[in-house]
C-alpha cells in the first residue's frame, strides 16, 4: 500500500504544492477548505441557537428551550449552571466566533488562498483550545452538571473531526515538526482515530446516563 507522503518543503513551497497528489487527499486545499465550512457551518449552526435560546432566557425566565425533552437533557437547565458562562457570557459566543474564523478560512481555501505557516499555527493553537475547551464542557456535563445540553454535544461533533484533521493537516505540511514516520502512520489512521474518538464520547454518554436509555 503507498504511504502518503509527508510535505517537509519550505513553507512557500508548500503553500504551492497545497494540491499535490502525493499529500493525503484531505490535507488538499480543496478539500480540506471542504472540512472547515462543513465542520465550520455545523458549529456555527449550534451555537447560534444556543444564543438565542440564551437571550430568550434573558427576556422570559420561564421560556422552555428547544431542547429541554427530559430532565436528563435539558439545554435549558445546563445554561443555568456556572460552567455554561465560564469566562462572565455565554459560553456559546466564543464558539460563533471561532467557527466563523473556520468558515472564513475554508471560503478562502475556495478561492484559492495560500495562507502562510503563521496563520495555520494560530488556527492550530485555535482549534486545540477549543478542543480542551469542548472536553471540560464533555466532563462537566457528564460528571458534573449530570445533564446534556443537545446543542452542545452538535458542537462536539463538530470540534472531534475539527482538531483531529487540523492537526494531522499541519503535521503533513511540516507546520508542527514531527519524525516523518510518525506523520505518515498518523495520516493513514486518521479516519479510524475519528471513528473511535466518536465511539468513545458516544459510549461515555450512553454507561454514565445508562438509567435513561433503559
Amino acid at each position: 500500500m503507498a504511504h502518503p507522503t509527508i510535505n517537509n518543503a519550505p513553507s512557500d513551497q508548500r503553500s504551492a504544492r497545497d494540491d499535490d497528489e502525493s499529500l493525503p487527499g484531505f490535507t488538499r486545499r480543496v478539500p480540506f477548505g471542504i472540512i472547515l465550512v462543513a465542520t465550520g457551518v455545523t458549529g456555527w449552526v449550534a451555537a447560534g441557537i444556543l444564543i438565542l435560546e440564551k437571550l430568550e432566557l434573558y427576556r422570559n425566565p420561564d421560556h422552555v428551550t428547544s431542547c429541554d425533552i427530559n430532565p436528563w437533557v435539558s439545554c435549558g437547565q445546563v445554561m443555568e449552571t456556572w460552567q455554561s458562562e465560564l469566562f462572565g457570557f455565554p459560553n456559546p459566543f466564543i464558539g460563533l466566533v471561532g467557527f466563523t474564523i473556520i468558515i472564513t478560512t475554508g471560503m478562502a481555501l475556495f478561492a484559492g488562498a495560500q495562507l502562510n505557516r503563521w496563520y495555520w499555527a494560530g488556527l492550530q493553537v485555535g482549534v486545540t483550545l477549543g478542543a480542551v475547551f469542548a472536553t471540560w464542557l464533555w466532563s462537566q456535563a457528564l460528571f458534573d452538571i449530570y445533564i446534556l445540553c443537545l446543542y452542545c454535544m452538535i458542537v462536539w461533533a463538530a470540534m472531534i473531526p475539527l482538531f483531529i484533521l487540523t492537526t494531522v493537516r499541519n503535521l503533513v505540511h511540516g507546520i508542527i515538526p514531527a519524525p516523518v514516520s510518525f506523520t505518515r502512520g498518523l495520516a493513514a489512521w486518521t479516519g479510524p482515530i475519528i471513528v473511535l474518538t466518536y465511539i468513545a464520547v458516544t459510549a461515555s454518554v450512553f454507561f454514565r446516563f445508562l438509567h435513561v436509555f433503559t
